[in-house]
């Protein structure tokens, strides 16, 4: 049988492990920092609801049957989601609670010029980051949902528009 010994650290070995636990928990905290202030919430200055509210006529709250008329039948079909290729370049899904009322609506668009920026989405430019990546959400308590805008870098980008029902 192998017998593991083991050696108590000299304090050279112990400070180093302390420099590196401090300076995970600092990124980590700023990681946090970073993704919470991309998650912002509007001022009571602005307004109770974004100007991008809907996606090809669809609203949340709209009924699947009412959904259906406007987009035509989806690829995938079923009482809580519905699956939409419009295109190569354009999918969507349209997710329902149990009252077949719309409560998410997923857009993903991977093109290389013509899809949405995150000015047409969010009204305001957001800063990409080194990569070519964007992120940010926006909520509206007041109007209850959120808005998300998700580029991803690379070429060509994928970017995700995303609006949903606060629960």
């Amino acid at each position: 049988m192998t017998r593991l010994l083991l050696k108590p650290l000299s304090g050279f070995c112990m400070l180093n492990l302390l420099f590196v636990a401090a300076a995970l928990l600092i990124a980590s905290s700023s990681a946090n920092a970073q993704r919470r202030a991309a998650a912002q919430t509007p001022s009571s200055g602005e307004e109770a609801a974004g100007s991008f509210n809907e996606y090809r006529g669809i609203q949340l709250g709209m009924f699947a049957d009412d959904v259906r008329k406007k987009l035509g039948t989806p690829k995938d079909k079923g009482d809580e989601q519905d699956f939409y290729i419009f295109d190569e370049t354009e999918t969507a899904q349209i997710v329902y609670d149990k009252t077949h009322k719309v409560i998410t609506i997923s857009a993903d668009f991977l093109k290389t010029t013509g899809a949405l920026t995150a000015k047409q989405v969010l009204g305001a430019e957001v800063e990409a980051k080194a990569d070519g990546s964007v992120y940010k959400m926006v909520r509206y308590p007041k109007a209850g949902y959120w808005l998300s805008y998700n580029r991803t870098g690379g070429a060509p980008p994928l970017t995700t528009i995303t609006l949903q029902k606060i629960q």
